[in-house]
């Protein structure tokens, strides 16, 4: 509590507590659920849980010291009690928050050292405020902060980009596995920051500050159930295709190079009708067709192609073929139908990469369609 209007008013002291309940009920669900409840059929990472929950102890212990410091120490010195609860704050929260978003990009492992260096200032900062009785601790740390955001945010956007490109290089579908809603998480914190701290700590703003905190904890508990733990994985001998055939057939009579790739590509991806395989992943894809996934990458990387939109493709020229046909028979049916028999688990996904490939809309094609 910034100031103490909300140390007089009972309905803002529930809310405070119950953003304090939830925040620590949230993280003890994370810490000690094996599964996801939002999403059973999604493995969630057990180390970005164990991030998450330390993230979200902090905000509930950050609402107990502002509570107790601002109960003992509000007349004595408010002044000590504003520098010790804000760098609590900045030093559990803002690290916390940051090493969540790092490690909700799975394509490399980054260290949290910068972070943690990132983290001096701050204590420096806060030592030498209470020493000296500083009046303008605020202003310092404010400043720091907001330099601090806008480094983190260049950096964060330019890893994301890269994620983004390791995930389309290396997955067929990248449903629960994109993390460029992740920004939302930064972004509510940010709001609540400066909602919080340039307004001056009114009552109305810790009434927002204190909701914005609930959506906070709601979408880390959802972010996090919702995000598919990524490996690369070797794949198994046997893989059973769409149509139950086994295909285990490996092509280990053929010297398989980056010349030949684009016909074994054709003979046991095209042919066999692998790319209607779900989760397909490129490591997986070599596998079959008996190459190593560099040669496989370097391929696609010459045809100018990512992996992701390879196997779309194939998948969406598949749909072409099952909808003409099945407007040829003339038996009822629905476009929905007829996309996860294409290999996609989400609808939305496919009419965007179908939009993507056709460079029209679902609609705008199957009117297209009928017309002709």
């Amino acid at each position: 509590m910034y100031e103490h209007q909300g140390l007089q008013d009972v309905f803002f002291i529930m809310l405070y507590g119950s953003a304090a309940m939830m925040a620590l009920l949230a993280a003890v669900y994370l810490v000690l659920r094996n599964g996801n409840a939002l999403a059973p059929s999604i493995k969630s990472s057990h180390q970005l849980r164990c991030w998450a929950a330390a993230f979200l102890t902090a905000v509930a212990a950050s609402h107990i010291w502002w509570y107790v410091l601002g109960i003992y120490w509000l007349k004595e010195d408010r002044l000590l009690r504003n520098i010790i609860a804000i760098s609590l704050d900045r030093l559990t929260l803002v690290p916390l928050m940051m090493c969540i978003l790092l490690r909700m990009l799975q394509d490399r492992h980054r260290s949290l050292r910068s972070i943690a260096a990132a983290m001096v200032p701050f204590a420096v900062i806060a030592v030498v405020s209470m020493v000296t009785h500083d009046k303008n601790y605020e202003l310092y740390t404010e400043c720091y902060s907001l330099l601090l955001c806008f480094f983190f945010l260049i950096n964060y956007i330019l890893a994301l980009r890269h994620y983004g490109r390791w995930l389309r290089d290396n997955f067929a579908d990248l449903e629960h596995k994109e993390v460029w809603q992740s920004m939302a998480l930064f972004s509510f914190i940010l709001v609540v920051y400066l909602v919080y701290t340039l307004s001056g700590g009114t009552l109305f703003t810790e009434y927002l500050a204190q909701v914005f905190t609930v959506f906070i904890i709601a979408f880390v508990v959802w972010r996090i159930e919702t995000l598919q733990e990524l490996k690369v994985v070797e794949t198994d001998d046997v893989v059973e295709n769409p149509d139950g055939i086994s295909i285990n057939e490996k092509t280990s009579s053929t010297v398989v190079t980056p010349e030949n790739i684009g016909e074994m590509l054709q003979k046991y991806c095209i042919n066999r009708k692998v790319y209607l395989l779900e989760d397909l992943t490129l490591t997986q894809l070599s596998e079959i067709i008996g190459t190593n996934r560099t040669y496989l990458s370097q391929y696609f990387a010459l045809q100018k192609i990512t992996y992701n939109a390879y196997i779309n493709n194939l998948r969406i020229e598949h749909f072409v073929h099952l909808y003409n046909r099945a407007v040829q028979s003339g038996k009822p049916f629905t476009t929905r139908s007829l996309v996860y028999q294409c290999g996609f688990k989400s609808y939305s996904t496919f009419a965007f990469a179908f939009k993507q490939s056709k460079r029209l809309t679902l609609t705008k094609w199957t009117k297209g369609q009928r017309v002709e």
